[in-house]
């Protein structure tokens, strides 16, 4: 699919889907889930063998099952992407459940500045607007995307949520660095490395690698490093908030946030295992796996 088509695809959706009725929307995207999954192509091929990885009791028709409701999770996040900006700050509210959310808020009232480290799980565009919606602006970054005026869109769309969205390159860390100097909120999805210079790490037993900068940040800003999990429930979401991770008291930099990380990425398994269908990764993860 050439990249006009693509880009024209989610302009479509984003004007069409809006303006169905809600239900309709949600069940025509079940049905959209249910035919990506029986088309088993690249994507879904890799969430099984995510899913498969980290859940290997689960017998073949016990994981075909999880894998078409995960979809069914995916299909759902996207059909809320396409819908959001017609929700107002009321319904983000409404629709939004928090556990601890005390990390979070006290460092911010406390100046402290924080980071929040989250997997691809849930919607985190929802949980993202809904501080925005609550008086904590936050600062993140974005992968690059193909088109040019698709990348341009997301940023759009986030930013009219009222997130301040960098583009993923050298110079977003010192940014990063000055919001979080000023007491503010940076919130990474951190599941995934994409820069190739990612901290190593161990996930569900195997060798995999997960970003460096939450915990770099952490160590270098003094901000607290926090952990959360984003899964649906009913109408809406809950984020599971965890402590700081404390930065190791001895230990050079790059020891400490290889300490750091692997408590990121055991919490995030911890919760990945528990709420497997809300975990949207479609991409490859672990070292040894074969492209």
């Amino acid at each position: 699919m050439s990249q006009n088509l693509i880009y024209l695809g989610y302009s479509l959706a984003w004007k069409i889907v809006r303006l169905l009725p809600e239900k309709f929307a949600y069940k025509l995207a079940d049905r959209f889930a249910d035919l990506l999954y029986g088309k088993n192509g690249k994507g879904v091929s890799r969430l099984r063998s995510n899913y498969q990885r980290i859940r290997p009791e689960l017998n073949s028709d016990q994981l075909e099952f999880l894998t078409n409701a995960g979809m069914r999770s995916y299909l759902r996040y996207w059909c809320d992407t396409f819908r959001f900006p017609g929700w107002d700050n009321e319904r983000l509210v409404a629709t939004t459940v928090c556990d601890n959310e005390n990390f979070l808020r006290d460092a911010i009232f406390e100046k402290r500045g924080c980071i929040v480290a989250l997997p691809h799980a849930g919607n985190w565009d929802h949980a993202g607007a809904y501080f925005c919606a609550t008086g904590i602006p936050l600062t993140t970054v974005a992968e690059h995307l193909k088109p040019e005026k698709l990348f341009r869109k997301f940023l759009e769309y986030r930013t009219k949520i009222g997130m301040e969205v960098l583009d993923l390159d050298s110079r977003s860390i010192a940014v990063l660095s000055q919001r979080l100097r000023a007491g503010k909120l940076v919130a990474l999805v951190a599941d995934r490395d994409l820069s190739k210079n990612g901290i190593p790490v161990k996930f569900f037993g195997e060798g995999a690698r997960m970003p460096a900068g939450p915990a770099l940040l952490a160590i270098q800003t003094g901000a607290d490093l926090i952990t959360a999990y984003v899964k649906y429930e009913g109408d809406g979401i809950r984020i599971i908030f965890e402590a700081p991770i404390p930065v190791p008291s001895s230990g050079s930099t790059s020891e400490k946030a290889s300490v750091m990380t692997q408590v990121m990425a055991d919490r995030f398994a911890k919760h990945i295992l528990a709420n497997t269908v809300d975990w949207h990764m479609l991409q490859r993860i672990w070292i040894e796996e074969n492209a």
